[in-house]
């Protein structure tokens, strides 16, 4: 047997996946089963990728896993076409269980996403580990000693199999020589020039459940001073949060012998990785010294982070540079979350920051870059792309005025806004799926779903 899983991917990138490339190379170490990766962009052929998928399998039958899928529908709806046709097909990633049984009330709410039991044999929930005993039985109808499991009984309700833990032993290792992108001769090997390192799993912000209060649409007049009271977990847009929680931090090790795996770049040194932590920054100068006494030579980190860690973390970031600066290493933050420069706004997305921390995370490191200039980046002429959520259902015009003013005010779009903005995406799954659906019941309207997304943004039926 041998596997292929399927993945959303941007058109002509050559960043890796962390997540489906680890979990193939799990699955291959692990099985002895051949596992590769297959990066699929909205633009590619449907036709030429069954038949890269046909040319790969052979004469075995196929499994193939789909993860981190953005919410695509042409990539559920091509699941549902394979196993239509024999194939197996395994949903995993971040929220598969949620998406595999389907949006909270389905079954009484007609209009909301319904799940997508129909399209995969299986979802695997939790560690990718689990897909080992999974592949070692996957003919029968009952699998109650696989951990993190979710497939139909024979009455079609679905059986959900707690998921493990965590565990570290599988996660120093990955291959980045397994993914593969769809061409016009099938699937050819993809070079990666930008890795990923896991060094935390989840994030402190989301490990907690607070009382948060959101206010209304703008769009829905009637409601306006109202709001809406939620348990929520981290940032109530985050389709990942309440999935994850905060298991932790990974061993100093296990962080290495990751980026021992990243390929060399044409210098001899290890390619730029992206290292995954919302909070990196208090240890980032021990892993600089622990890669330096390994003899490991890096060429460039990119740095995924928050403005309040930044501003916490401001004293262990300089410490980073003075050592990156010895050692000739390039920090790049490339990812800050400021998300909007309104309070309002910043409160609805349960940010847990303010407009002035994100300010004062923007004059930190101008004047970190003015200190360390060769060794320090942050802007988007550096190649940063930070969060900027807009449009927002909470937009109006005295907020997008006062927002205005203040990234004029404080030169904002010179270095920091992205080119463009992203709109406010919300997952069902995710706090504001939950915000969304009360407003649903108390106001007697429905809003479109697109596959697993609430089209927030469209004028929602019943008005």
């Amino acid at each position: 047997m041998q596997m292929a899983i399927i993945t959303s991917y941007v058109p002509d990138a050559a960043y890796g996946l962390l997540g489906p490339q680890m979990a193939a190379t799990i699955i291959q170490d692990h099985t002895r089963h051949p596992c590769i990766v297959i990066a699929v962009t909205r633009d590619d052929d449907k036709d030429s990728l069954k038949k890269a998928l046909s040319d790969y399998f052979g004469s075995r039958r196929a499994v193939i896993g789909f993860s981190a899928l953005s919410g695509r529908e042409d990539l559920f709806s091509l699941a549902k076409e394979l196993k239509d046709e024999g194939a197996v097909t395994i949903l995993a990633g971040p929220q598969a269980d949620a998406d595999f049984r389907g949006e909270e009330g389905w079954q009484q709410h007609s209009h909301r996403f319904k799940g997508l039991a129909e399209c995969f044999r299986f979802a695997l929930h939790g560690p990718a580990e689990q897909a080992i005993p999974l592949l070692s039985r996957l003919e029968g109808s009952d699998w109650p000693d696989v951990p993190g499991l979710l497939y139909n009984d024979r009455n079609g309700g679905i059986i959900q199999n707690p998921k493990k833990s965590w565990d570290e032993k599988y996660l120093g290792k990955v291959r980045w020589d397994n993914l593969y992108v769809v061409d016009g001769n099938g699937i050819s090997p993809q070079r990666i020039t930008t890795g990923q390192v896991l060094q935390q799993i989840g994030c402190p912000h989301a490990a907690r459940v607070i009382e948060a209060e959101i206010d209304y649409p703008a769009s829905i007049r009637a409601g306006q001073g109202e709001r809406i009271k939620l348990p929520l977990r981290g940032c109530s847009f985050c389709d990942v949060a309440a999935d994850k929680g905060f298991p932790g931090k990974l061993e100093m090790e296990t962080v290495l012998c990751q980026i021992r795996c990243l390929p060399e770049g044409r210098d001899g040194g290890k390619i730029p990785f992206e290292l995954i932590n919302e909070y990196p920054l208090p240890g980032l100068p021990d892993l600089l010294r622990a890669a330096n006494r390994s003899g490991m030579r890096l060429s460039q980190i990119n740095l995924t982070l928050r403005a309040d860690g930044l501003i916490a973390g401001a004293a262990h970031l300089e410490e980073a540079l003075r050592a990156a600066r010895q050692m000739g290493v390039y920090l790049l933050l490339s990812a800050i979350g400021f998300e909007s420069f309104d309070d309002t706004i910043l409160r609805n997305l349960n940010k847990g920051i303010s407009v002035q921390e994100n300010l004062e995370a923007v004059r930190l490191i101008r004047r970190l870059k003015a200190e360390f200039p060769h060794h320090l980046g942050y802007s988007t002429q550096e190649g940063a792309i930070h969060g900027f959520i807009h449009p927002t259902p909470w937009d109006s015009r005295e907020i997008f005025a006062g927002a205005q003013k203040t990234m004029y005010l404080y030169g904002l779009p010179n270095d920091i806004l992205p080119r463009y903005s992203i709109p406010l995406i919300i997952h069902h799954a995710s706090g504001l799926g939950a915000w969304i659906r009360e407003i649903e019941q108390r106001e007697g309207i429905r809003y479109k779903r697109s596959g697993s997304i609430i089209c927030w943004w469209e004028e929602p039926a019943g008005c």
